[in-house]
């Protein structure tokens, strides 16, 4: 399919600005911590507390859920059920999309769990040691087969298994969660509007969507301390996550599941480019609540 260039090229350049104002939005020179927001009153800051809590406890549960959904896939594959591991393939991959904030802080983990074969080659010069989901799913659509997936399969369920003991590890700070949201726009309207990230299953849509389900996750934990701090950028925010949601209905087929990515037009991935790049701004202001 065509690449839209132009339109990532732009959306890069301007989400790459909304991840800056995100981030400066505290003083990045003190500890990751929630006592970092001394301006917040004594209220607000238990309320943050409580907000980060809620946003480990949302991550902990998707990874839960990768974590059965990954056993059960691992049983299809060995199975030989070709047609049905190709189904549940996207959906699977959701919950980790869904969680990248915290995921993906775990370098060595996202390495071996979601890892492009492109980005694995630049890192390590040859395909050798490449796991995780891209590597099965490779096997399913380009060699249309089961076959050589099940130690993969078993290697994606130990990795996980780590991803989640790290999980709990983590400090959940407010300035993790606004600079997060950004980061899972800015994925969608720069790389993965090309069509890059699902090359041989085309099912790039399921990806998309779940990265505004966890950048809007973290807008409706924040929602109760900026309704207090800015009544105005709920609204817009609000619109936009709408406008965007929308767009991804049209390219459903059931309650579940969406199109081949690349059934959609050069016209379509221009509208998702756009629709995306103008909530990543409102949503870079989400920093206000930290103030």
């Amino acid at each position: 399919m065509k690449k839209t260039k132009l339109y990532t090229l732009l959306a890069t350049v301007a989400l790459s600005a909304f991840a800056l104002t995100a981030c400066s939005s505290s003083d990045t020179s003190t500890p990751t911590s929630q006592s970092s927001n001394s301006a917040l009153s004594a209220s607000e800051q238990k309320e943050l507390t409580k907000i980060t809590e809620a946003y480990r406890v949302f991550v902990e549960g998707q990874i839960d859920q990768l974590l059965t959904d990954t056993e059960k896939w691992a049983e299809t594959l060995k199975s030989a059920n070709l047609d049905e591991a190709k189904a549940q393939y996207p959906l699977i991959r959701m919950a980790y999309e869904r969680s990248e904030p915290i995921a993906e802080s775990f370098g060595e983990l996202d390495i071996k769990i979601d890892y492009r074969l492109v980005d694995y080659v630049d890192e390590n010069k040859s395909e050798e040691g490449w796991t995780g989901f891209h590597r099965i799913e490779r096997i399913l659509w380009e060699q249309n087969t089961t076959a050589g997936t099940e130690s993969y399969a078993e290697q994606l369920i130990k990795d996980i298994k780590e991803l989640r003991a790290k999980v709990s590890t983590v400090e959940v700070t407010g300035d993790m969660m606004a600079t997060g949201a950004v980061d899972l726009l800015n994925e969608v309207a720069t790389s993965k509007i090309t069509g890059e990230e699902e090359v041989y299953s085309h099912t790039d849509l399921y990806d998309f969507r779940a990265n505004i389900e966890g950048a809007e996750k973290i807008f409706q934990l924040f929602k109760p301390l900026l309704e207090k701090k800015d009544k105005a950028l709920v609204k817009t925010l609000t619109a936009d996550f709408k406008t965007v949601n929308e767009l991804l209905d049209k390219y459903m087929t059931d309650s579940q599941h969406y199109k081949s990515y690349t059934d959609l037009t050069s016209a379509d991935t221009k509208a998702l480019s756009e629709a995306v790049t103008k909530l990543g701004e409102p949503l870079s202001q989400m920093g206000v609540v930290l103030e």
